[in-house]
């Protein structure tokens, strides 16, 4: 007779109505993991239905989970997945989260720079897990201007001023045209990108868009502009690297060890003058094979098979199974 497969409850605070990065991690690792454990997702734990394993996105976010979970069943597995804000904000800051790690029997972190924010004692415990996409095809694009794109929801540490502060840099003869894709998290900051909008027409705010089309308009931009002030591991540069479209981004740790330290591609958090410099050379470069645009473009290839889906689902399954001894 054939043993029932593990339950695994994945706890995380943003569920399908966020679209965010969170969700679509819970969503996509509860459809990897469907083949050995019984999946669901959850906003908090206890939540009804018993559970073999828990998996929670967030220290301190779900500390009350985390803390719950290992009262009821400390010899049970518990494995926490940490975020940007967790690892480069929470934990050195937050006395949840600090317990939340304390409490994990296993830590994901979801890239290599990711590990030395932690307590040195509890750096063992951690993995580097990477996220992963499916890959779109590169197409061709024009040579008359640049298409340029931000996806990010308009909240503080996504810090969309920066791309505000470009485009103000711009002139619209440039041939430098930026389309923002980000729901309005924020109203004083939604102000802000209608008036930027208004005032400059070569950038335009899209507001929150369907996940098939901020794939498909990621896939068509020459450059995606990721400006966050920390990061702990950007959806949206995978899906970039995926498509074969290059990124500038803020140097931060979390943008680091998805894209690599000696990547071309970056300017300093806050540099908006900078990062307007990078645009005006990757449009200055469009149709040079050694340029600034070529080359971003050729090592975003080379990063690409890190955000595999079989390495993700490899990885993640090996770590839950020596928790769990699953075969």
């Amino acid at each position: 007779m054939r043993a029932q497969k593990p339950k695994l409850c994945i706890v995380t605070p943003a569920l399908a109505d966020a679209n965010n990065g969170n969700w679509q991690t819970a969503q996509r690792w509860a459809h990897m993991l469907s083949g050995q454990y019984q999946t669901r997702i959850s906003a908090a734990w206890p939540d009804g239905q018993d559970a073999d394993v828990l998996l929670a996105l967030h220290a301190r976010r779900s500390a009350p989970s985390i803390g719950a979970w290992a009262q009821a069943h400390p010899a049970r597995p518990l494995v926490l997945a940490l975020t940007g804000t967790d690892l480069y904000h929470d934990i050195h800051h937050d006395a949840d989260a600090q317990r939340s790690l304390q409490l994990a029997h296993a830590l994901i972190v979801l890239q290599d720079l990711g590990i030395p924010e932690l307590p040195q004692a509890l750096q063992s415990k951690a993995h580097v897990i990477y996220q992963s996409s499916t890959a779109l095809p590169s197409v061709n694009k024009t040579n008359a201007h640049l298409r340029v794109l931000m996806v990010g929801h308009l909240r503080d540490e996504k810090c969309p001023q920066l791309l505000w502060q470009a485009a103000q840099a711009l002139s619209e003869g440039e041939g430098i045209y930026i389309d923002h894709i980000g729901k309005a998290l924020d109203p004083a900051l939604a102000k802000q990108a209608q008036h930027v909008a208004s005032q400059y027409p070569h950038y335009r705010w899209l507001g929150e868009q369907p996940h098939a089309h901020t794939r498909r308009s990621i896939q068509r931009a020459h450059v995606l502009v990721h400006p966050s002030r920390l990061e702990g591991g950007a959806h949206v540069i995978m899906e970039a690297a995926l498509s074969g479209t290059p990124v500038l981004a803020s140097r931060v740790s979390g943008n680091l060890g998805m894209l690599g330290t000696d990547y071309a591609g970056y300017f300093d958090a806050g540099n908006a003058t900078l990062l307007a410099d990078l645009l005006r050379q990757c449009q200055r470069t469009q149709t040079q094979s050694d340029g600034l645009l070529a080359q971003l473009t050729q090592a975003c290839t080379t990063r690409a098979p890190l955000f595999q889906p079989e390495r993700e689902q490899a990885r993640l399954s090996a770590l839950l199974n020596s928790l769990t001894h699953v075969a």
